[in-house]
């Protein structure tokens, strides 16, 4: 069954409760969250922000590359002034290497020189190494001249077995 034929069934529940919508368009706690798509991440619980508090911006492995663009607009028109980027234990993205993603792509397309041609123009941003992932995505921000130099920048793993959060940066 798709998940999706119970979205309106839920929305309504939660909309009998709902009492937020007066909140502002910024976030008031002027802070931007980086982290992973995966599903056992939900930073709103497990970092105590609560609706309104903060942009909280999703992708695979949670890369501030990735999340770039978003950074920007969330900062210049909406008045962010710190991030945290929060990695995983366990992730996704240290089980594999771009060549690797790119070969099942075009294995799974069997001469499709466009699919070929536009999956060898990705690069995944995975990693080997958890810890090193987070010290080179706070570096990255730290460095780019896109983010405001005033920024506070900080970086975090999650466990996912044991619910911690340890700061590394």
């Amino acid at each position: 069954m798709s998940a999706h034929l119970d979205f309106a069934k839920h929305n309504d529940s939660y909309v009998s409760s709902f009492n937020k919508g007066g909140l502002a368009l910024p976030p008031s706690k002027k802070l931007i969250v980086i982290t992973c798509m995966d599903a056992r991440i939900e930073p709103a619980s497990q970092l105590g922000i609560q609706l309104g508090d903060a942009h909280v911006i999703r992708n695979a492995g949670g890369s501030a590359r990735d999340a770039l663009r978003s950074v920007i607009i969330s900062q210049r028109l909406l008045g962010t002034r710190e991030i945290a980027v929060f990695h995983h234990a366990g992730c996704g993205m240290l089980t594999f290497t771009t060549d690797q993603l790119r070969r099942i792509v075009k294995d799974s397309n069997p001469g499709n020189a466009a699919i070929a041609e536009q999956v060898n123009g990705i690069d995944f941003l995975e990693f080997g190494d958890l810890e090193a992932s987070v010290k080179d995505d706070v570096k990255f921000l730290e460095d780019n001249d896109l983010v405001l130099k005033e920024t506070k920048i900080t970086g975090w793993i999650y466990d996912v077995v044991t619910g911690k959060a340890k700061q590394v940066v």
